[in-house]
C-alpha cells in the first residue's frame, strides 16, 4: 500500500490521540465518513491502525516498533522522492555506513549506478541489494540478526563497527520528538546507531513525515548529532526551529 497525504494525516492524528472516531477524523481531514472509512479499512489491513466499533485506534505503543512489513508499506513513495535526494548527494567514490531500517533499505536501492562506493551495514536487506553492484565494496557486520528485519545488534556488532571511520553515516530513525531527541525502540540497535554516528565524518539522517513527534522509548541523541536531514515534506512545528538551533541542514525531497 503507498499511503497518501490525507492517510499520514489520518495516522498522525490518530496516533496524536491514541483513538479516534471516524466522526473526529472525517470533521478533523474535512471528508466524508465513507472516505474516513475506506482510508481505515486500508490502514488496517496492513496492520498500521487497528479498528474497533466506530473508530480506530494506533496498533502499538512506545515500547513496540510497527513489524517491518508494515514500516515498508507506510509512505512508501514518501521513502522513495527521500532516497532519490539522498543518493543525488552522495558522491562515487566515497565510503558508508547504512544502518537499519526501510529507508535505508530504499536508499540503497537509489544508489544501485553509483561506482567506487564501500559500504559498511548492520543491515542485511541493505548489504543484499547493494551487493547486485559491481561497483560497490559491502562490508556486513557481525552481530546478531533479529529475524523481523534481518538487522545486525549487538554489542559484536558495535565492536566491528569501531573499526572504521566513513565519510558518511546514512542513519533511519524511528522518530524524532518535540525535545529534539532522536529516538528508537530496541536499546541494542540504539547502541549499533550510536556508534555509527561516532564513526561518520558527516552523519546524514533520512526521516519521512510520519516520524516527526512520533515518540519511541530509547533516546538514541539529540538532532545536533547529524549534520543533514533528509524528509519528504516540510517538518511542523516546533521542529523547523529546533532543527535551526541544532544547525541542521533541512532538504525536503
Amino acid at each position: 500500500m503507498n499511503t497518501n497525504p490525507r492517510q499520514l494525516q489520518l495516522i498522525d492524528e490518530v496516533r496524536r490521540r491514541q483513538s479516534a472516531t471516524v466522526e473526529q477524523l472525517a470533521e478533523i481531514l474535512g471528508v466524508t465518513l465513507q472516505t474516513v472509512r475506506r482510508d481505515i479499512q486500508k490502514l488496517a489491513d496492513t496492520g498500521l491502525l487497528v479498528r474497533f466499533h466506530g473508530g480506530v485506534r494506533v496498533p502499538s505503543s512506545t515500547t513496540e516498533n510497527l513489524a517491518h512489513t508494515q514500516r515498508e508499506s507506510l509512505n512508501a513513495d514518501g521513502k522513495s522522492r527521500i532516497a532519490k535526494a539522498v543518493a543525488a548527494q552522495v558522491p562515487n567514490n566515497c565510503s558508508l555506513i547504512l544502518n537499519i531500517g526501510t529507508t535505508t533499505e530504499a536508499i540503497a536501492r537509489a544508489l544501485m549506478q553509483h561506482r567506487g562506493l564501500r559500504v559498511i551495514t548492520n543491515n542485511l536487506n541493505v548489504a543484499a541489494t547493494l551487493s547486485s553492484n559491481a561497483d560497490c565494496e559491502v562490508i556486513v557486520a557481525g552481530g546478531v540478526v533479529r529475524g523481523r528485519d534481518r538487522g545486525i545488534i549487538g554489542e559484536a556488532a558495535v565492536d566491528f563497527i569501531r573499526q572504521f571511520r566513513v565519510d558518511i553515516a546514512l542513519i533511519g530513525i524511528s522518530g524524532i520528538e518535540s525535545d529534539g531527541s532522536l529516538r528508537d525502540f530496541d536499546f541494542r540497535e540504539v547502541k549499533v546507531a550510536q556508534t555509527i554516528m561516532e564513526q561518520a565524518r558527516e552523519v546524514w539522517m533520512a526521516a519521512d513525515q510520519s516520524k516527526f513527534g512520533r515518540p519511541a522509548m530509547v533516546e538514541v541523541g539529540p538532532l545536533s548529532r547529524i549534520d543533514r536531514l533528509f524528509t519528504d515534506a516540510q517538518p511542523p512545528e516546533p521542529f523547523p526551529r529546533l532543527l535551526q538551533d541544532a544547525n541542521v541542514r533541512c532538504t525536503v525531497a
